[in-house]
């Protein structure tokens, strides 16, 4: 049982959808990660849902954009978003990776975290309005891909801290299993795109492995490491960059 138990600490953990309590303890914790992805799929059926339900009202693409940029923070609080917004903050102050990792422990929001969030939103919002209703299908499974990403590097990448969260769930996952089953996640979503559209679903994905590695820089350069914020920042930056690409390779065909 402990895989229900992991499914259920996964999506309560990251996602704003009601679920049982459950004990969060080692043993069902160990599989938390591996488990990360199908909160993806819930909110790549809830972006498929709107699109489908915007093509057959003919809901404009403003209004469309709109909906695109908020399904994700009603399925999942915003949690992701609010490491996005930490990270952001700390790249603008230039400061040393000691100071920066200090400031993702601040509780306070500042202007640069403001700035970056609405500034993503928009774009995010302004590249989904013009989204090709052809494209739904891969547009629906990146939010998969880019939590089997982030919960690779959850359970692969140097950590900024030991007693961080992070680290309490990589300490209490089956690492060795967990990437195996992230790893049939990520591959499974990837077949998915090439099949539903092969042209646009292998330069999304990537663009989704460009974004990986320029968050990998990101963390080990600017914070010497990963953590639960940069993680979100991984999240983020890989779904907006499958976006673009998504969207231009609509634009091209």
């Amino acid at each position: 049982m402990s895989v229900v138990q992991s499914i259920i600490i996964a999506v309560a953990c990251f996602s704003a959808i009601p679920m049982p309590f459950v004990a969060w303890d080692e043993h069902n914790m160990r599989y938390m990660l591996a488990a990360f992805p199908l909160v993806g799929v819930v909110v790549g059926a809830c972006t498929w849902l709107w699109g489908s339900f915007c093509t057959a009202f003919g809901i404009g693409p403003f209004l469309q954009g709109v909906g695109y940029a908020l399904v994700p923070l009603l399925v999942t609080g915003g949690i992701h978003m609010d490491g996005f917004a930490d990270v952001v903050d700390a790249l603008s102050s230039h400061a040393s990776s000691g100071r920066k990792r200090a400031i993702l422990k601040d509780p306070h929001v500042g202007a640069f975290a403001v700035m970056g969030i609405w500034s993503y939103l928009a774009a995010y919002a302004a590249l989904a309005s013009e989204l090709d209703p052809k494209s739904l299908p891969v547009f629906a499974a990146v939010p998969v891909v880019s939590r089997c990403l982030s919960g690779i590097a959850s359970l692969t990448w140097p950590l900024t801290r030991k007693d961080g969260s992070l680290a309490s769930m990589r300490s209490k996952a089956d690492v060795k299993h967990s990437l195996v089953v992230l790893f049939i996640e990520l591959l499974s979503a990837a077949a998915f795109m090439l099949v539903a559209d092969f042209v646009t679903g292998r330069r999304a994905l990537l663009a989704a492995l460009a974004a990986f590695a320029w968050s990998r820089y990101v963390a080990l350069h600017e914070f010497e490491g990963l953590n639960g914020d940069v993680a979100g920042y991984l999240l983020q930056v890989v779904e907006l960059a499958m976006l673009i690409c998504i969207v231009v390779s609509g634009r091209l065909a």
